[in-house]
């Protein structure tokens, strides 16, 4: 199944449109579905086994609540890590960060499109992204994984595994009450979705990286970055 990209309908919504704040209802259901917010923070604590990073970037964080999952699944050392939530849309809602607060985390958000934040950004210690790289073409993957090498020590993504059977459940999302906005997503996602080592093609060879790319289960693609040492 050749990748296709293409636009999804919850990009297009306006952040306050009923539509819209039930397919982000969704996603949270779907996320705990494909156990990714499990899988983020089992690979968050393999790469910071010990050490804790201070500082953690979420691309496309949403309404932060997937970050918020997976902080109160990490070990109790974490406390004090700052979180920066870079989104386009400002939708991260202030019970959403009390939460973080409940448990010793500091937390920014940022409104901002991702490509321009990246190229001004500070140095931090790992950036994550759920569900959001499949929204680009390769191109402008290279671009952000060129941006993104530059500043972190560490970069975790989780995204649509692409193959017959994921297209096949995807096509059955209704049977867990998603909207027609996330029925339509769900099939674009996973056709915009990875296999084998697309990622890993496109970030920079420059010897200083140790990646890993597979698939998670049968809906979750996972991709990971480790700078050397």
């Amino acid at each position: 199944m050749d990748r296709l990209v293409e636009p999804e309908l919850l990009d297009q919504l306006p952040a306050e449109d009923p539509r819209a704040i039930r397919s982000r209802q969704d996603l949270r259901r779907l996320n705990a579905c494909m156990r990714n917010t499990r899988i983020m923070a089992r690979q968050l604590v393999s790469c910071f086994e010990g050490h804790p990073p201070r500082k953690l970037v979420e691309l496309g964080a949403g309404d932060a609540t997937f970050l918020l999952g997976i902080a109160q699944k990490l070990p109790s050392n974490w406390k004090g890590t700052e979180a920066v939530l870079v989104d386009r849309k400002e939708i991260v809602t202030s019970a959403t960060i009390q939460g973080f607060e409940k448990i010793g985390w500091k937390v920014k958000t940022v409104s901002a499109d991702v490509f321009d934040w990246l190229k001004d950004h500070e140095p931090c210690d790992v950036m994550i992204a759920n569900l959001f790289l499949h929204h680009f073409s390769a191109s402008k993957l290279t671009a952000l994984f060129h941006e993104a090498s530059k500043h972190a020590k560490a970069f975790v993504g989780v995204e649509p595994r692409r193959w017959g059977w994921s297209l096949f459940f995807g096509r059955f999302v209704w049977m867990i009450g998603c909207n027609r906005v996330t029925q339509h997503d769900a099939i674009a996602s996973i056709r915009a979705g990875f296999a084998r080592e697309e990622l890993s093609v496109l970030w920079p060879k420059n010897g200083s990286w140790v990646l890993e790319e597979r698939p998670e289960n049968l809906a979750t693609h996972l991709f990971v970055a480790r700078r050397r040492g």
